[in-house]
């Protein structure tokens, strides 16, 4: 099943916090959906963005996934994480192709207060990574 090993390569980008595996994990034509921004993010560069920015927002909040589900070329991971006192408690839904490379990563969070402390976060690194470049 090429999801199984599309998700085992995305644990141990996330187990080993090597963003950098990125670029081999996702498809050029990848698609990020965000629980905070109206139109999908398109596009392998975007895709690494937003999921590097996520990568370090979700560092020291004891972000661990719980449930998984898999099926042909999809997955859905529910996490947990808590920031500020908030709990979050999310869900990533992945496609892959044949290639076993990420097509579409959409993120889904509740409650309220943790979408909402999550895009500060989310503002926070992705403010950073733009003043370095």
């Amino acid at each position: 099943m090429k999801i199984q090993q599309t998700i085992n390569h995305w644990h141990t980008l996330i187990e080993k916090n090597q963003p950098e595996l990125l670029n081999l994990l996702l498809a050029e034509d990848a698609v990020f959906h965000s629980p905070v921004l109206h139109t999908p993010q398109k596009g392998k560069a975007l895709t690494a963005m937003y999921l590097s920015a996520a990568m370090k927002a979700f560092e020291d909040t004891g972000f661990h996934y719980k449930k998984e589900i898999m099926q042909d070329k999809h997955a859905a991971l529910e996490f947990e994480a808590e920031i500020d006192g908030v709990v979050i408690n999310g869900v990533d839904i992945i496609t892959c192709n044949d290639k076993s490379q990420v097509t579409e990563f959409k993120v889904m969070l509740r409650p309220a207060q943790g979408l909402q402390k999550m895009q500060e976060k989310m503002l926070e690194m992705l403010g950073r990574k733009n003043k370095s470049e």
